[in-house]
């Protein structure tokens, strides 16, 4: 579990979030949503210890980061896988080599055991066979599937998806959707996804926030967040004539 508490966070003058306070939940799929520029990514990535926040702080299972000895940190940071938003794989390291890249730097396993884990963490993102392809070689969702298979190799606790469905089709995006949700699950993690994507909030939505300007406006899950009152999220949800149109059947 993520607790964060009262987070506020200025860039200069602006602030950017304002009074954050919300529970990620693990073994749940929770997703931040929001408008570009209304704090979600400033927000994972001062839970993530990237910004240090000017207000309230972030606990990771009731233990306080900013009250961490440099030495937690580092052994927090091997809790944490981190999809980002273009996959950021290392274009000059082959699949397996992108993979095994934590391992080597979070773990004293041996060349077998890494390899052996490589192999599971394909398998899994349904990559087989795929150890000796570049980057360059890949398709966009294949390269997202790497970035999951290396974001969980080292077993995190925690897993953080920047627009994990950014470029891709929506027959791939909902592939990935299905493969984030059922990783969550499998290992328990608590997983917090960053999207624009409405497929993947009624698909995976499981624990929902919902930023607006900074500030935490809603919160809720993929059940009710078509039945809600609430103006700012509607106009975010149904922006589209095609959307509008849902809403009225709905």
């Amino acid at each position: 579990m993520i607790k964060v508490s009262h987070i506020s966070k200025y860039f200069g003058e602006r602030k950017v979030l304002n009074d954050i306070d919300t529970l990620f939940l693990p073994g749940k799929c929770n997703l931040t949503i929001g408008k570009s520029g209304s704090g979600k990514t400033v927000l994972l990535r001062t839970i993530a210890g990237l910004y240090q926040p000017e207000e309230g702080f972030v606990s990771y299972d009731d233990r306080i980061f900013a009250n961490m000895t440099r030495e937690q940190k580092v052994e927090l940071r091997k809790d944490i896988g981190f999809i980002f938003q273009e996959g950021a794989l290392f274009d000059s390291m082959n699949v397996e080599e992108n993979i095994m890249f934590p391992l080597r730097m979070f773990t004293r396993k041996r060349r077998k055991e890494m390899l052996s884990r490589v192999e599971y963490c394909l398998d899994r993102v349904n990559l087989k066979g795929a150890n000796k392809m570049f980057p360059s070689e890949l398709s966009g969702g294949m390269r997202k599937r790497v970035a999951i298979a290396r974001a969980i190799a080292a077993q995190p606790k925690y897993l953080f998806c920047d627009e994990p469905n950014s470029g891709l089709d929506p027959v791939t995006s909902i592939l990935i959707d299905k493969l984030i949700l059922d990783i969550t699950h499998e290992f328990n993690m608590t997983t917090i996804v960053n999207t624009h994507d409405m497929n993947s909030v009624m698909e995976i939505g499981e624990n929902i926030i919902f930023i607006n300007e900074g500030k935490l406006w809603w919160q809720g899950d993929r059940e009710n967040v078509l039945q809600t009152d609430n103006k700012e999220l509607n106009n975010f949800i149904f922006c589209s004539a095609l959307t509008r149109k849902i809403k009225e059947n709905i």
